[in-house]
């Protein structure tokens, strides 16, 4: 690739640390970034995350550059822009009632009977996020040490999808992050999020470039990487500042006028 027309992000351990706010260099740098190109932040937390984590930081970026930022919260089912005021729902693939009954009990029946419902955790196990129900086994606010200690092979997420999903055949069941098990509509994962900016924006696949830090096959980054888009494997929001840091050397500076 010669030079991206959008760059697109995981959010959790990619530009931030796990349910934190960006850094103040990531903030700068995606300030950079927005002056030059699309930007793009697609990942399996909530509106509200995107929203505490991403946009209260970026507190100096113009209203030109809020036009060029794309949010896709739950891993695409949601769609955010800017219309001039605030950020609002372009689109929004809502679980019903029902689907979200049945993943949430399906959810917390084989956890149970897999051994992986844990008693002391760091907020709720279970989520509803409107157009995605997430398990977290420690909680939502689990430590990252504590969560990447949990499941280092990611065999115990392994086991719960492989439990959950035949009791839901209409639903989209994987692993998200480090703890989590993310559920959905059918086809929708993050590969969807990003064919859906293609058809908003009019930039093809081959013109965007990702970061993530799930891009190994069964990571939930990896279906970015399966439809053919460039990607670039993370490990943690330093080192994305850091690759964020060599890319700016090569996209031209817009003229100031």
């Amino acid at each position: 690739m010669t030079s991206p027309r959008l760059v697109a992000f995981d959010l959790d351990d990619t530009l931030a640390p796990s349910k934190g706010q960006i850094d103040d260099r990531i903030a700068g740098l995606l300030h950079e970034l927005l002056r030059r190109v699309d930007v793009a932040i697609i990942s399996g937390g909530n509106e509200e995350q995107f929203r505490t984590q991403v946009i209260a930081r970026l507190t100096d970026v113009d209203a030109a550059a809020h036009q060029r930022l794309h949010l896709l919260p739950t891993c695409g089912t949601r769609y955010l822009r800017h219309d001039g005021v605030e950020y609002s729902p372009v689109y929004a693939h809502d679980l019903s009632d029902d689907e979200k009954t049945a993943a949430l009990t399906a959810l917390r029946e084989e956890a149970e009977r897999l051994g992986l419902w844990e008693r002391e955790t760091w907020g709720e196990i279970l989520e509803d996020r409107g157009s995605q129900i997430t398990f977290s086994a420690l909680g939502q606010q689990a430590p990252r040490d504590a969560k990447h200690a949990w499941d280092p092979t990611g065999e115990r997420r392994a086991a719960l999808r492989d439990a959950v999903a035949p009791r839901l055949p209409g639903l989209e069941v994987r692993s998200g992050g480090s703890t989590s098990i993310d559920i959905t509509r059918a086809g929708i994962d993050k590969a969807f999020g990003m064919q859906k900016l293609t058809e908003h924006t009019g930039i093809p696949l081959a013109d965007m470039l990702f970061y993530g830090d799930r891009l190994d096959e069964g990571g939930n980054d990896y279906p970015v990487l399966a439809i053919g888009v460039p990607s670039v494997a993370v490990e943690g929001w330093e080192d994305t500042a850091d690759k964020l840091d060599a890319l700016l050397l090569t996209l031209p500076v817009p003229a100031v006028r």
